[in-house]
């Protein structure tokens, strides 16, 4: 790894959070807590959450990690973050009850996981373009796991002592700013340019196809000053 990448310790303390700038490369050490959606909706609409000191344990790791038994001890096989935007109904809430100060996942999370992370000083560290299987060997030890017989291991909370783990780049930081909110305004402010340098004209239309397999039609906006 990387010695240039700063490696942050677990639990990370609020005056560590709150120096985090957007994009910053960095791994952690220490020990996670892992969680899929049966957590988030048991967290908070059934109030069931592993018995953990949350103070000493304060980092999420969004994963499913796959496990495998092999005699009294279990070992990681793949441990590939999921995509943390998918619960972004419950983040929020979650954030706010465990007072997490680290979210670890793929991808980003919302405007209200945003605000909940700005509220408690926290932050969400998103994966760098990695295999999980790069990721399975930082993990020195499996410390324990929790409703596996109820769950099932891919939905259990397993806790992880970690070392050099990553590398993540701060996505959301703990003032509730999104790297990926500002990159996509960035990306909005240049497309005029771009569109008048393509020679696409004003008022271009194409068509979106949504995720449900409905179409509409767009029309871009002219550009704010079209050469002559």
């Amino acid at each position: 790894m990387n010695e240039a990448i700063a490696d942050l310790k677990l639990p990370l303390r609020p005056h560590v959070a709150r120096s985090l700038a957007l994009g910053t490369l960095v791994t952690v050490s220490g020990t996670v807590f892992t969680g899929r959606s049966r957590f988030h909706i048991r967290a908070i609409e059934e109030g069931v959450v592993p018995p953990l000191d949350y103070d000493e344990i304060n980092a999420f790791f969004h994963v499913g990690p796959v496990m495998r038994r092999e005699g009294d001890r279990w070992e990681i096989v793949s441990i590939e973050p999921t995509s943390s935007i998918r619960f972004e109904r419950y983040g929020g809430d979650v954030i706010r009850k465990l007072r997490l100060r680290t979210v670890l996942g793929k991808t980003t999370m919302g405007p209200r996981s945003a605000a909940a992370l700005a509220e408690v000083g926290g932050v969400y560290l998103s994966k760098v373009g990695i295999c999980g299987n790069q990721l399975a060997p930082q993990v020195r030890r499996v410390l324990g796991v929790h409703f596996v017989e109820e769950l099932g291991k891919t939905e259990a909370t397993w806790v992880f002592e970690v070392e050099r783990f990553g590398p993540f780049f701060v996505a959301i930081d703990a003032k509730g700013n999104s790297y990926f909110e500002q990159l996509d305004a960035d990306t909005r402010g240049a497309m005029p340019s771009i569109y008048a340098e393509l020679g696409v004209p004003p008022g271009f239309e194409f068509t979106r196809v949504d995720a449900t397999g409905g179409a509409s039609s767009i029309r871009l906006a002219p550009p704010e000053n079209p050469d002559p």
